[in-house]
C-alpha cells in the first residue's frame, strides 16, 4: 500500500521543520550576556572592511575589540554593544544592515526571492500532478507521450503472450 502526500501536507511539514529549526538559533541570540566572538562575528572593522574575526592584526580592529571587552565587562548586552559602536564608528561598522530604511531591502529582496522560488516549484509539481495520469473520454490517456502504433501494439501483445506461457 502506497501513501501518497497532497500538497497542502508537505507544505505544512515544511513549515514546521522550518520554525522548529528557528527556535535554537532565537535562544542563542538572545543571550543577555555575550563573548567576545558573538560581537566580533557581527561586526566589522572599519578600516578593513572585514568581519571583526577575521582582521586580527589591524590597529584599527585591535581598537574595536578593547572597546567591546571594556563594554561586555560593564555587563552591557549585546544589543548595548552594538549601539556603541555604532555611535563610536558609524553604521558602517555593523556587519548586517538594520532593518529599517533603505537598508530594509537587503532583508527583503533575499526573503521575496526565496518566497518566489517556493511558490514557482508550488505551481510546476501542481501541473505535473495534474497532467499525469489524466484520460479522455474514450479510455485513451492523455499523456504527452506518441500514441503506440496497432503494430507496435501487436508485437507487445504477442511478447506478453510468450512470456506467459513460458
Amino acid at each position: 500500500m502506497t501513501t501518497r502526500l497532497h500538497l497542502p501536507q508537505i507544505s505544512i511539514a515544511l513549515l514546521l521543520a522550518l520554525l522548529t529549526l528557528g527556535g535554537p538559533a532565537q535562544a542563542i541570540a538572545s543571550n543577555p550576556h555575550p563573548t567576545l566572538a558573538e560581537v566580533e562575528d557581527e561586526v566589522m572593522c572599519t578600516v578593513c572592511g572585514v568581519p571583526l574575526s577575521l582582521a586580527r592584526e589591524a590597529p584599527a580592529a585591535k581598537r574595536e575589540r578593547v572597546l567591546i571587552l571594556s563594554l561586555i565587562k560593564q555587563g552591557k548586552t549585546k544589543q548595548q554593544i552594538e549601539d556603541s559602536l555604532v555611535a563610536s564608528y558609524g553604521p558602517q561598522v555593523l556587519a548586517t544592515p538594520k532593518a529599517e530604511g533603505f537598508d530594509l531591502w537587503a532583508w527583503l529582496v533575499p526573503a521575496l526571492l526565496i518566497v518566489s522560488a517556493f511558490a514557482g516549484l508550488v505551481m510546476i509539481l501542481l501541473r505535473w500532478v495534474r497532467s499525469r495520469g489524466k484520460v479522455d473520454q474514450d479510455g485513451q490517456s492523455t499523456s504527452p507521450l506518441a500514441p503506440i502504433s496497432g503494430t507496435d501494439a501487436a508485437m507487445v501483445d504477442e511478447a506478453l503472450r510468450s512470456d506467459s506461457n513460458s
